[in-house]
């Protein structure tokens, strides 16, 4: 069966906004006398809103509920991107590009507010037939969940997708959906080697990504 759907990631693959999450958040941390772990970045990378704002009240901030960090924490988040985000190069053209080859869905553990709005900041959002922040299901990144429901929202099988992913935790969600998984690392968070040997191809950028790539990868 040929390349039904494109489905993207958003944080570390369109945006370069890991680097702002994690300031937000160790600020926030910091401002509440809170600990930061050495392995705490690395595990906030794919979670939903849910679980990392859970993660934060219980193991890192005493005296506040996940409620209150998810709300001020992605506050932070919307004023940063309120003057347009961290586009990675070649973010848009590579949408477009896509976009004009199969249809595109995107499954994001942002929350569903600065989805929206990095969207639609990028003129890119009336691209996307199907958008999913992991918030919006049980479970968060490595498991299948969110890649599942834009499949489904597509209506397509996640094997005849392929998914454009950064981190650990998005390739192995992205593979446990059945999907043909094309890499594109970043530099400051690496993905473990195993994650990484779930990929089809590993690409330095977003110009590596075109639709003749992804009809060589696709299983």
């Amino acid at each position: 069966m040929p390349v039904q759907a494109i489905v993207f990631d958003l944080d570390g693959v369109l945006i370069d906004s890991e680097p702002v999450w994690e300031e937000v958040r160790r600020g926030y941390v910091a401002d509440r006398g809170g600990r930061w772990l050495p392995d705490t970045q690395d595990r906030l990378m794919g979670m939903s809103t849910e679980e990392w704002a859970s993660y934060i009240a219980t193991d890192l901030v005493d005296g506040v509920t996940a409620e209150e960090v998810a709300y001020q924490v992605i506050d932070q988040m919307s004023q940063r991107y309120e003057d347009g985000p961290p586009l990675l190069p070649g973010a848009e053209e590579a949408v477009r590009r896509m976009a004009e080859y199969r249809p595109l869905g995107l499954a994001s553990s942002s929350p569903r507010a600065l989805i929206d709005l990095v969207l639609g900041k990028l003129g890119v959002d009336g691209l996307f037939r199907a958008t999913l922040s992991t918030e919006e299901v049980d479970r968060g990144k490595p498991a299948p969940d969110g890649y599942l429901v834009v499949a489904a929202q597509l209506e397509v099988a996640g094997r005849d997708c392929v998914a454009v992913e950064d981190s650990s935790n998005g390739l192995r969600s992205a593979h446990a959906a059945e999907m043909t998984v094309v890499a594109i690392p970043r530099p400051a968070h690496p993905p473990a080697s195993d994650a990484l040997a779930l990929a089809s191809h590993v690409a330095k950028n977003l110009d590596e990504l075109t639709p003749e790539l992804v009809e060589v990868i696709h299983r």
